[in-house]
């Protein structure tokens, strides 16, 4: 089978409230797909509801073609799942932890959980209750990887860890994909979603609103352009889809949609000494669908 993971109208209420709106979403074979929303946006409901941990109101989801409701221990073979938070056995060494969550799994590489331990620069010595909050999530993450499971499911797999062991984690991710396996990440890290992910879903109020490739999502934001003059840029106010505008010095910033071509030629004819353009990123793409008051708001009441 080709498709990892399928929702048909998987919906989740809790009372009136709509968590989740009917979800219809396809996730292939060995592909990254990035599901990306601030906080409260409805992404672990999608998470649990998807996994049979929580009952979804409506609709289901399949992994390999298996109803996770209908047949959930024999779905959850083929998974690998890191939780945003975990609470472990606090008497319980880093190493016996590991063994632990190993033996529930069933299949484990000794050798890769060794390199991964290094990896992550975890010291399985000491015991739970003395670990940081990064420290705990180091052992969510390699409980996962050493499974090499056919699909990894992260909700916000980075909280707590440090830059260095954010960057081991995406070639950790990275290698996964190379290894034929398919990752199903939440996140709302911009950063780490652009540099590992095949397709984005970006959710808001529990609705998916976007779903595909950043490329096929420039759209949704306007071109940057960049432009400095020997002496005052020039007017561009007035051309049809400019916005943003700023000048500083003989520097102008400003953003366009649609076509560029009258822009250009405002540019051109006053001769800039440079010329820069360059599409949004996913940060200019999330804040065009959500604004930075409404992500800000959403992230102080989360």
């Amino acid at each position: 089978m080709d498709v990892a993971i399928k929702t048909i109208g998987l919906t989740k209420q809790y009372g009136s409230f709509v968590a989740l709106e009917p979800l219809n979403i396809e996730v292939k074979k060995g592909e990254i797909l990035g599901y990306l929303g601030p906080n409260g946006a409805g992404k672990t409901t999608t998470i649990r509801s998807m996994l049979g941990l929580i009952k979804p109101t409506g609709g289901r989801a399949e992994i390999f073609g298996i109803d996770t409701q209908a047949n959930k221990v024999e779905a959850h073979k083929h998974i690998a799942y890191i939780p945003g938070e975990s609470t472990f056995w606090p008497n319980l060494t880093g190493a016996e932890t590991l063994y632990l969550l190993g033996r529930i799994n069933g299949a484990v590489d000794n050798k890769y959980m060794a390199e991964l331990i290094k990896r992550f620069q975890f010291d399985v010595s000491k015991k739970v209750r003395a670990y940081s909050k990064g420290n705990r999530q180091k052992i969510n993450i390699i409980a996962a990887l050493m499974t090499k499971a056919d699909l990894l499911i992260m909700d916000e797999p980075t909280t707590g860890l440090d830059p260095i062991m954010e960057q081991a984690f995406k070639e950790c991710v990275m290698e996964a994909k190379a290894n034929g396996q398919t990752v199903f990440l939440s996140s709302h890290i911009l950063e780490e979603v652009e540099a590992l992910c095949d397709r984005i879903g970006i959710l808001r109020s529990g609705k998916l609103v976007e779903l595909g490739t950043l490329s096929e999502m420039r759209h949704l934001a306007a071109l940057t352009v960049q432009a400095t003059f020997e002496n005052k840029p020039p007017k561009v106010d007035h051309i049809k889809g400019v916005s943003g505008i700023k000048v500083v010095g003989h520097q102008l910033t400003c953003q366009v949609q649609g076509s560029i071509d009258p822009l250009f030629s405002a540019l051109v004819a006053a001769h800039p000494k440079t010329l820069l353009s360059r599409e949004p990123s996913l940060e200019e793409l999330f804040l065009s669908l959500y604004g930075e008051e409404e992500v800000r708001n959403k992230d102080q009441v989360s």
